[in-house]
């Protein structure tokens, strides 16, 4: 504890000190930043530049300044977005998180998040327990118990490590050695539940927590196309020497050859004193000069389009959320384009995929089926011919004053059955109040609150509460219930715990008449194996049911129960007393005695919960399928709540005839497992990529927060694919950060994922919208403006190149310095711009319509290394027309009066002219969606350019300026000559028809995969109907499952609620006596489970 660490968790990559060093660094990352300022000191060298300095080390700084603030900004808003709220520590005084330090004892309130990792000292609760619910550690809304140490002197444990479900410390108490595990910690990121207030010691605190451990460090993450952009450069610059050392070989044959013949009036300039020396000097000339076929403006260019489609995702209204009044927010500027090239989605289940509130949906009781589907509110406005057959929501209070108002139900046969007194229909309820963990407190008479372990728990003591069965209170030995309005107490004999092998829980209760009986609840693989012979026909009938339920995604459970005579109750407990006090082998004894006394059960009946996905996740999943980007889901969670879930959402579908699960304990036998699934011979990360792979649906459970990262680094290494991480709590931080792109789900998880993200939204649906829309835009937008600024700028810088053989390669300029200058900034600047920020080539409801459209970005299509040399060769071309058609007319014309128009400044003229309306036409045949602002950027620029070229030519700035501007009039003088206007078109004409003439012909003969689609139907929607897209929700069954049935069972539990409840330990003193209730102020995550969502008020209206 010496070390005192402090809390503070660094979420930003800059501080006041490092922001310069480390921007600058990164800054110059780029290959074309450090290119720059190489030529800037070059341009200091005034024997190898003919430009000034200024033209480089302007543009230069305005670059290094404009992204430098672009990153303080984002760094800014992440900083100012880490706000936690404050705790009471020590002497009882409010303290920020990032002051708590090993050592502190902290003192947390009901529902505050846990800072640091606690050793738990004591709580408001007997026996110092407390509630902590763990959702942002493993994804699982479930409430664990921790269990407190009061006295200590000192604590030794282990070295900080990223084992979540394991903690080794031992205390010292009085020469006295006390064992610490786990289950005496509160790890940072768990939320305090259920209880008032606990104090805990800090055991870990800041980069030290077990979460972030397990978060992993924040990455610098480059786009694909970046990358590229760097190679690219780097081969532009190895293009540039090749032009600089071929230039400077003819300078010196120039020189030996024939400028030796003019060194009596035109000497070379000190130090040249030989042709080998004016060579090397002209090749540095010459690398100057032909700087810009990669120019600065370039990296300007794309933060701005970048920045600009940044502000589209988070003004679309389309992506807002009205119901938590939040709207999608890009936390990152610079991956947008990489949005449209996901190939691989890794996302989390419980807050991301599901809402992870349990419904009580239908029911079986002794064949016979209850339970309608219902509707939500978005597939009422989608079906509305549909309304006639749903049914009025039923209304509990007139039957039942202590039914929850917030239960939804809408058959009223089952209400019926209850009320007219049937008994299969009362025991089945019965079982639903006695069978349980869930603990009750009523504030006031008749105001129950439910405090359940898990969701599933809290849905069926809801439902039986609903239907007359209402669970009031307990004791370790009694349940108190009121049926039908007469209040029962049961004494409790034994709880038969639940575990994931066991799947099933009972409770053996003793009635107020003095029977004994057994009442089992579990998953139906496990418990129609253990009733009695009796019920064959019962149980066929009943298993139909559960194919329909798990068909239609609902989570099921079969219900059973045993009479126990007063003897076999006697035998039994006796032998479950052994097996309970043994002190070898105790839990495989309890087992054997749970299996004992649960065999010739009599069957009841079975549940179908169903786990609320959010708005829309099965049509997303289904339109990012058909756009060929394959969705992992990564949980916590264990196996049957995740295939349950893909059952839900679709993934999963009936249709996968080969479904296998791989659950090995062993390297061997995992590796065993993937060999049978998939026939390998390499090593296991191998095995496991091309299995995984190779399947249409992956769901990986029980996985830690590193695992999640690890996953998704796995995919990354082997696939070279982009990937997509999505998650809403602290456990997918690690796997947001490891992934190209991180998304956070701004729910009920807290903000540690949104903060980790580079783009947040509150529902998972607006993902396809986020990819298939923004991600495919930017992405065309991105390559478009690329291949038109390398082909605009090779047009440009190349026409010096072929200047060179007709200047004595001196390097002398084409075009003035200020045309030069004025080029990239002024002259072509803007329509790119426009082009990069506004262009689409579909409207924003067609991409979504045709989800094959978003393939061209993952298979990079529209922007590589061939594109890139494309683009060039019609640059070079350009070049070409642009210098030799000028020159090949102007050198023979005249004016009218006869003057010669073979002069320097006319030729600059003409191509300069030519030059502005070339590029200007092409972006205009590029440019698929035109704006206002488009017409006003490439006319105006137009403009712009014949504005400043006669205002550099005028009478005007030649008296202010008389050393500067030598030209005076020419511009004025070389445009009245129609000679000069057939040049321009003339070479207009020749770049821009051959062009014209290919894109016709590869439309006819090969058309892109656009045009494909535009032939064809929609796939997303069927022209004036609803969703028929591949796996859509519909609304029947999913589909007949023939003769296999998964199990429904996902009962999300932890092993020993049954003990503690027995003993008694986990008993508010207040649950013994009901009066004392309205004493108590606390507040359960079980109000979750009572929220109204928009489609049941609209139901209830109807």
């Amino acid at each position: 504890m010496s070390g005192k660490k402090h809390n503070c968790i660094m979420t930003s990559k800059y501080n006041i000190v490092t922001f310069l060093p480390v921007n600058l660094f990164e800054q110059f990352q780029e290959v074309a930043n450090t290119y720059f300022l190489f030529l800037l000191i070059l341009q200091l060298i005034p024997q190898i530049s003919s430009l000034s300095w200024f033209t480089t080390i302007v543009p230069l700084a305005l670059v290094l300044s404009i992204t430098a603030v672009k990153d303080a900004t984002d760094d800014y808003v992440i900083i100012s977005s880490c706000c936690f709220p404050s705790i009471c520590c020590c002497r009882l005084q409010n303290e920020k998180w990032m002051n708590v330090r090993v050592g502190d004892i902290i003192k947390l309130e009901n529902n505050q998040f846990v800072a640091a990792d606690l050793l738990l000292l004591s709580s408001s609760e007997p026996h110092g327990l407390c509630y902590i619910e763990t959702a942002e550690l493993d994804g699982s809304r479930l409430l664990a118990l921790c269990k407190h140490c009061l006295q200590f002197s000192e604590v030794v444990c282990e070295p900080p490590n990223n084992k979540l479900d394991r903690f080794c410390g031992t205390l010292y108490w009085r020469d006295k050695k006390y064992t610490l595990t786990n289950q005496n910690m509160l790890l940072r990121g768990c939320v305090l539940r259920n209880t008032e207030a606990c104090y805990g010691l800090v055991i870990f605190a800041g980069p030290d927590t077990k979460l972030m451990q397990n978060s992993g460090r924040t990455k610098f993450k480059r786009t694909s196309i970046d990358r590229l952009m760097n190679t690219l450069v780097l081969w532009i610059f190895g293009f540039l020497v090749c032009m600089g050392v071929i230039l400077a070989v003819g300078n010196a044959v120039w020189e030996r050859e024939v400028g030796s013949l003019f060194q009596s009036y035109l000497p070379w300039d000190p130090p040249v004193d030989n042709f080998l020396f004016s060579a090397f000097l002209s090749f540095w000339s010459y690398v100057i000069i032909l700087n810009t076929v990669v120019p600065i403006s370039l990296y300007v260019s794309v933060e701005v389009i970048r920045l600009g489609h940044s502000y589209f995702i988070n003004w679309d209204q389309q992506m807002f959320c009205s119901q938590c009044n939040t709207a999608a927010e890009a936390r990152t500027t610079t991956l947008n384009e990489e949005l449209g090239q996901v190939e691989y989605i890794f996302s989390d289940k419980t807050g991301t995929l599901t809402q992870n509130i349990m419904s009580f949906n239908k029911c079986s009781i002794n064949g016979q089926t209850y339970g309608w589907c219902t509707k939500t509110h978005s597939q009422i406005q989608k079906y509305p011919h549909h309304i006639r057959f749903l049914h009025i929501r039923l209304d509990f209070i007139p039957f039942n004053p202590l039914a929850d108002p917030d239960f939804c139900f809408y058959d009223d046969k089952l209400l019926e059955s209850v009320k007219v007194g049937d008994s299969h229909t009362h025991e089945f309820f019965r079982l639903l109040s006695l069978c349980h963990t869930v603990m009750s407190e009523e504030k006031s008479e008749g105001e129950l609150l439910y405090k359940a372990q898990s969701p599933d728990e809290g849905a069926l003591v809801t439902a039986a509460r609903n239907f007359g069965f209402v669970f009031r209170s307990r004791t370790p030995g009694t349940i108190t219930t009121t049926e039908m309005g007469r209040t029962v107490t049961y004494s409790l004999l034994a709880i038969l715990d639940f575990n994931n092998i066991r799947k099933r829980m009972s409770v053996i209760v003793r009635n107020p008449e003095g029977r004994i009986r057994l009442y089992c609840k579990g998953a139906d693989t496990v418990l129609l194996d253990r009733l009695h012979p009796c019920n064959q026909e019962l149980m066929a009938i009943t298993s139909d049911h559960l194919n329909e339920y798990a068909a239609d995604g609902l989570r099921t459970l079969a219900l059973a129960y045993r009479d126990l005579s007063e003897d076999e109750w006697e035998s039994w407990s006796e032998s479950h007393r052994f097996a309970d006090k043994a002190t070898d082998c105790r839990e495989d004894r309890l087992a054997a005695a749970y299996e004992q006394i649960e065999q010739d059960m009599m069957l009841l009946g079975a549940t179908a919960i169903e786990d609320k996905l959010q708005e829309g996740v099965p049509e997303t999943i289904a339109v990012l399928s058909l756009a060929n980007i394959k969705i992992w889901v990564l949980t916590g969670d264990k196996q049957e709540t995740a295939v349950n879930i893909g059952y839900s959402c679709k993934m999963l579908t009936d249709d996968m005839t080969e479904v296998f699960i791989i659950s090995g304990h062993t390297v061997q036998s995992v590796r065993q497992e993937l060999r049978s699934a998939h026939a390998l011979e390499a090593d296991m990360e191998t095995e496991f990529v091309s299995t995984a792979c190779a399947c249409k649906a992956v769901i990986c459970c029980r996985v830690t927060p590193l695992q999640k990262a690890q996953v998704v680094e796995l995919i990354k290494k082997h696939k070279k694919a982009v990937t997509l991480a999505i998650g809403d709590g602290a456990n997918d931080v690690s796997m947001i950060k490891s992934a190209h792109i991180g998304v956070g789900i701004s729910g009920q998880e807290g903000i540690q994922a949104v903060l980790a993200s580079d783009y947040s939204f509150s529902q998972f649906r607006f993902l396809q919208r986020l990819l298939l829309v923004h991600g495919r835009w930017s992405y065309l937008r991105m390559c478009r403006f690329l291949c038109y600024f390398f082909y605009k700028n090779f047009a440009f810088t190349m026409v010096h190149f072929w200047f060179g053989f007709f200047c004595g390669f001196s390097a002398q300029t084409v075009y003035d310095q200020y045309f030069i200058t004025l080029y990239n900034i002024v002259y072509t600047s803007l329509p790119v711009l426009a082009m990069g920020i506004f262009d689409q080539d579909v409207p924003d409801q067609r991409s979504l319509e045709y989800p094959k459209l978003y393939e061209p970005g993952q298979l990079n299509l529209l922007f590589n290394k061939r594109e890139f040399f494309i683009c060039i060769a019609q640059g070079i071309y350009t070049s070409v027309v642009l210098f030799f058609v000028p020159y090949a007319i102007l050198s023979d014309a005249t004016q009218s009066t006869g003057v010669p128009l073979a002069d320097y400044q006319t030729f600059a003229v003409t191509t300069a002219t030519a030059l502005v309306i070339v590029v200007s036409v092409q972006i205009a045949l590029d440019t698929g969606f035109w704006t206002i602002i488009n017409h006003v950027f490439v006319w105006g620029s137009l403009g712009t350019y014949f504005t400043i070229m006669f205002a550099l030519h005028s009478q005007t700035l030649f008296r202010i300026f008389p050393n500067q501007f030598h030209f005076v009039g020419s511009a004025q003088s070389t445009l009245l000559q129609p000679v000069v206007w057939l040049t321009i078109a003339l070479a207009t004409a020749i770049c821009i028809v051959p062009v014209l003439a290919f894109r016709f012909l590869k439309l006819d003969l090969k058309p892109q995969l656009l045009v494909r689609q535009k032939r064809r139907k929609p796939v997303g929607r069927s022209v004036g109907g609803p969703w028929r897209g591949v796996g859509s929700v519909s609304e029947g069954r999913l589909g007949a499952r023939g003769g296999s049935r998964r199990s429904g069972y996902a009962f999300a539990h932890q092993e020993g609620f049954g003990e503690l409840i027995t003993s008694g330990k986990n008993m508010r003193l207040s649950s013994l006596a009901l009066a004392t209730f309205a004493s108590r102020h606390s507040s359960s995550w079980i109000d979750t489970l009572r929220r109204k969502n928009k489609s049941d008020q609209y139901i209830q209206k109807l």
